[in-house]
């Protein structure tokens, strides 16, 4: 079976996508009024889904035990990017105060990084946490370009880069500096690899719209850097991965699903463009999308990564 199978939203381009859904699963949208939903983080305690609201300058929170929606924190300093970290607590990414922050578990807020080597961040995009507690963030201008996402405001650093936090120590890096505009990122199940998308098509003519896969190194240190997937509608934002290591990225029309062998083999199509996902529910197979204005669900015959 190739093509879009009626009525459930789903697109197989390669048979490899079939097993990951069956015909009765559909696309649920679970609440609209945004103006552009990001950064969606599952925490599986509280069975509840986080995501920002951007130029709302507010945090969503949708509660599974009831279906319920309510504002979880605003203003928000124009966050995006979320996750949680292995303790339970939330790791943010802030475009107005141009920040990384963690809430602890008592409420209060920590900044985990707001400059570097003296010089204010762009805007921080997306953010994810390793096993060894390291938080990995990009930096685009997004939220400052504008005031649209943030603050109109000159930028500081000498680019946009990709940044590793250790906040045992205070240690910060860049590790990545060969890019345009750094946005989502996500390891492989076993940390082996780091994902990085470039969007750096929004401010350069035919410029990046590509994902790129590094190997890491045990001090910390990327290497490779090759090409993963070129996107064929839109951009690539943000994204994640399941168990299996396949991709599940935000696109122009929805969600497409890459191999870990980098063949696009099938989408999950979605009527406005979506910035991000995220694996949820109590089994990890609930993938939550961030579309434009709204927040949607699908169920998947598959699960997202453990965290090891």
């Amino acid at each position: 079976m190739f093509g879009i199978v009626e009525g459930t939203g789903f697109e197989v381009i390669d048979k490899r996508f079939s097993r990951l859904f069956v015909g009765s699963m559909r696309v649920d949208r679970l609440w609209t009024g945004g103006r552009w939903c990001e950064g969606p983080a599952w925490f599986g305690a509280g069975r509840y889904l986080v995501w920002s609201d951007i130029p709302n300058n507010r945090m969503m929170r949708w509660d599974e035990t009831d279906g319920s929606v309510s504002v979880f924190r605003s203003p928000s300093n124009n966050s995006n990017g979320n996750t949680f970290d292995r303790q339970g607590r939330l790791v943010t990414c802030e475009h107005q105060a141009r920040r990384v922050t963690r809430t602890e578990h008592d409420g209060t807020i920590t900044v985990l990084a707001d400059r570097y080597e003296g010089k204010r961040f762009n805007s921080p995009n997306d953010a994810v946490v390793k096993s060894d507690g390291t938080v990995w963030f990009t930096d685009p201008a997004y939220g400052i370009d504008t005031d649209y996402e943030g603050d109109k405001s000159p930028q500081e650093l000498d680019g946009c880069h990709v940044y590793r936090l250790d906040p045992a120590t205070g240690s910060l890096t860049r590790v990545a500096t060969d890019f345009v505009r750094p946005n989502g990122l996500a390891f492989s199940p076993d940390e082996s690899l780091l994902y990085i998308a470039d969007t750096g098509r929004t401010h350069v003519e035919n410029g990046p719209a590509h994902i790129r896969r590094f190997k890491v190194g045990a001090d910390g240190k990327l290497s490779g850097g090759e090409v993963f997937a070129e996107c064929t509608v839109g951009l690539f934002d943000g994204f994640r991965i399941d168990e299996d290591g396949r991709v599940w990225t935000s696109a122009g029309d929805g969600v497409h699903c890459y191999d870990p062998d980098g063949t696009l083999i099938g989408k999950i199509l979605i009527p406005e463009p979506v910035a991000n996902v995220e694996f949820g529910g109590v089994k990890r197979n609930r993938l939550f999308i961030c579309a434009t204005s709204s927040l949607y669900s699908v169920y998947l015959t598959i699960n997202g990564a453990k965290r090891v």
